[in-house]
């Protein structure tokens, strides 16, 4: 069978889901929920993505997530692998965590509707998995962006978005009374029938309006290919790590051939790589080579000291 292709493209709005490899853990406890909080966030950065809606399982986790650049594919290898890489190093592990590929949905973000309907999916999941009792509230599951969109502004995650699913809801304006009727809202869907848009969903690639395969054709190339395009779907990271160096040289006073003779552990040149692995994707390989270090080991062990 072909392996599903990873359509990407600026501003494209998607339902993400991986579980554990063999159904296992991927959360053992609420270390490792944080852990993850803090590793999407720094993915986050990275990428320009924003969220609008995640819940944290026990073996699996659901985003929403919107990527104002063509850059899901390198984000999810640094998500998951990274986390991937913590969650062993603390269980002292090795080998996967995830199970083969991440399930993705290409959710319709110009036709209204259709955002509102996976986040709310998303939000009510500790509901469906009977991770509340009948009298609990929704926002008593603590793993979800659903309490964060019942609190203020500044106490909420930096990286999650709510204005947008609010103002699905109607909401236009955020303020405390909105806020409670955004809670009223969902409480009430929690006790409605199953929504039949939730099999869509689950099994689905795309979920939009009638019109909506025929404006992702109009945005794609003639001939599309996960392996043939991996070229071009680098090049949005790969141009925003060239612009971060050639703005530091300028600042540094510093002519392009320049890194080419500085010593390969000069501490512009750390600096340099420290902002390159904050505000990018890239490798320590493409780093090291780019920056004239040396080796990506030498590399992670100046950014480490």
């Amino acid at each position: 069978m072909a392996r599903q292709l990873r359509i990407q493209y600026e501003g494209a709005i998607y339902h993400l889901m991986s579980r554990g490899d063999r159904r296992e853990e991927i959360f053992r406890d609420d270390l490792d929920r944080r852990s993850f909080l803090e590793t999407l966030g720094t993915a986050c950065q990275k990428t320009g993505w924003q969220v609008h809606a995640y819940c944290l399982m026990s073996n699996h986790f659901h985003l929403v997530v919107e990527t104002p650049r063509a850059n899901l594919v390198e984000g999810m290898k640094w998500l998951l692998g990274t986390y991937t890489m913590r969650f062993n190093r603390r269980h002292k592990l090795s080998g996967h965590l995830f199970a083969g590929r991440y399930k993705s949905l290409l959710i319709d973000g110009a036709t209204p509707g259709y955002l509102r309907t996976v986040c709310d999916y998303v939000h009510l999941n500790p509901m469906r998995a009977r991770f509340l009792g009948k009298r609990e509230r929704l926002q008593k599951y603590r793993w979800s962006s659903y309490p964060s969109y019942l609190r203020g502004r500044q106490k909420r995650e930096h990286w999650l978005r709510c204005d947008r699913l609010l103002g699905e809801h109607g909401l236009r304006k955020e303020s405390r009374r909105s806020r409670l009727e955004f809670a009223r809202r969902m409480e009430h869907r929690r006790v409605e029938p199953n929504d039949p848009s939730s099999e869509r969903i689950r099994r689905g690639w795309s979920f939009g309006g009638q019109d909506f395969i025929a404006r992702l054709l109009d945005r794609l190339p003639g001939s599309v290919s996960e392996h043939h395009h991996a070229r071009e779907r680098n090049q949005t990271d790969q141009q925003k790590a060239e612009v971060i160096i050639l703005a530091r040289l300028k600042e540094l006073g510093w002519r392009k051939t320049e890194l080419a003779v500085r010593r390969k552990s000069d501490p512009h040149k750390i600096a340099l790589a420290r902002a390159l692995r904050s505000q990018t994707t890239m490798s320590l390989k493409w780093i090291a080579r780019r920056l004239e270090m040396g080796s990506w080991t030498h590399v992670s062990n100046l950014l480490h000291q």
